[in-house]
């Protein structure tokens, strides 16, 4: 669709009030200080492309590219604008005019082929696994790398040489009565970088009834593109999810990734497919999609036995931006946590700021990013937790990285593998 044409675009831009609400939220302009870098700056940015005032140019690119898409200034906006959408529509009209090969490369070439997503991952752990990538940055190859990532790099550290699609089934029977036949939406995250997560979750769904299906041709939820300014890209996987997981009759569709649970939302599907013809396939798909602890809690409110316990294990959380912000979803990571019987809860302050993470961007925009965690780490460490629990990959990754920088003594841990330990814990039935 063309970009003024596009619904954020023609419709809410004018909305805009200047009143300055966003910038007292966004943790982008409480380290940079300057109107360009606010939601407030990025509107106006936009209304001026869409105007012709401004080219489509790599520097406004570049301007658009410090927001973190994290949904803050949105949710706190008087006048309801939809500010991440409107920055990823800008970000999408300057790179069709001003291509990249090397994005060509990630996000077309790669990431949209599973099986050459996942060979590349391989790689990067046999390179981990035999010491060159410590050997690259002791002798200091890694600074031939573009951008940041001469230094970024460290942050991809412990990558498992084994997926999570390669260790559990397509077809995972409910243990006891079935209640439900639930899709289980496996994201590139989850499954390439953190495979206990979705043996966890496949784990303690089928524990509590759930017959659990892995469709072995899903792709990428899309968000990657999305925030990288390849929407035709992330609507050509949404297309080709929805017909994968449309096939099956499933009651639910569970993603334990929360930019995967954004991506595949019905809010989300408006933007990418809105006015398009599979726009009613899309919507009986993100009918369906739930977050896993949402649907842990409210659907199946599942419990988990008592047991004998010497000592609780104090447990904080942190809310990712597309779980607390696009979706509205808090509650419900912190009432599972609180579940089980081995947790001691604490909250952190500001949990719901968001880490710096946000998929590619501390990749990206390294420095910045890194301001972003140090004051999320000041934050998780005073509640003196051994367990720091999300629900983001991304999050997940960037929050080890800073827990290795801080020296802390700290697990980071998606709430449901603290589930399915527990279960394991209980005495086996004879």
């Amino acid at each position: 669709m063309e970009f003024k044409k596009l619904p954020p675009v023609k419709e809410q831009i004018m909305k805009c009030v200047r009143c300055g609400k966003c910038r007292s939220v966004c943790p982008v302009f409480s380290e940079i200080r300057n109107e360009t870098a606010a939601p407030r700056g990025h509107v106006f940015m936009v209304q001026m492309l869409r105007d012709g005032k401004v080219e489509p140019e790599k520097a406004v690119y570049e301007k658009l590219g410090n927001c973190l898409l994290c949904e803050t200034c949105s949710i706190n906006c008087p006048s309801g604008i939809d500010v991440h959408e409107l920055n990823a529509a800008a970000r999408s009209y300057i790179y069709e005019n001003k291509p990249s090969t090397t994005k060509e490369l990630v996000f077309d070439t790669l990431w949209t082929k599973p099986g050459l997503l996942k060979t590349s991952t391989w790689i990067m752990s046999g390179v981990q696994k035999l010491g060159l990538q410590t050997f690259a940055r002791n002798t200091g190859l890694t600074k031939i790398l573009p951008g940041d990532l001469s230094r970024a790099e460290k942050i991809m550290s412990g990558v498992p040489s084994r997926s999570a699609r390669s260790q559990l089934k397509r077809v995972n029977p409910a243990q006891g009565e079935k209640k439900f036949t639930v899709g289980y939406f496996l994201g590139c995250g989850t499954d390439l970088l953190n495979p206990e997560i979705a043996k966890a979750t496949v784990d303690v769904l089928t524990r509590n009834g759930c017959e659990v299906i892995i469709p072995k041709d899903a792709k990428c939820c899309g968000m990657p593109h999305v925030a990288n300014g390849k929407l035709d890209t992330a609507r050509r996987l949404a297309v080709h999810n929805i017909k994968i997981y449309n096939s099956f009759n499933l009651d639910y569709i569970i993603s334990d990734c929360a930019s995967c649970s954004s991506a595949l939302s019905a809010k989300h599907m408006e933007f990418l497919l809105g006015g398009l013809k599979i726009e009613d396939e899309a919507q009986q798909f993100a009918g369906k999609v739930m977050d896993l602890t949402q649907f842990l809690v409210e659907v199946l409110d599942i419990k988990i036995p008592e047991k004998n316990i010497d000592e609780l294990t104090r447990v904080t959380y942190h809310d990712p931006c597309h779980l607390a912000n696009a979706q509205g979803i808090k509650q419900a990571p912190r009432e599972l946590l609180k579940r089980i019987p081995e947790v001691e809860f604490v909250e952190m302050p500001e949990a719901n700021r968001c880490c710096g993470g946000s998929g590619t961007y501390s990749l990206t925009h390294y420095d910045l990013s890194m301001k972003i965690l140090d004051r999320k780490m000041d934050n998780a460490m005073t509640t003196g937790a051994k367990k720091l629990a999300t629900c983001c990959p991304s999050c997940s990754m960037q929050l080890k990285y800073g827990v290795e920088r801080c020296h802390w003594q700290c697990e980071v841990v998606h709430p449901v593998v603290l589930v399915s330990r527990s279960y394991r814990q209980l005495p086996v039935r004879s």
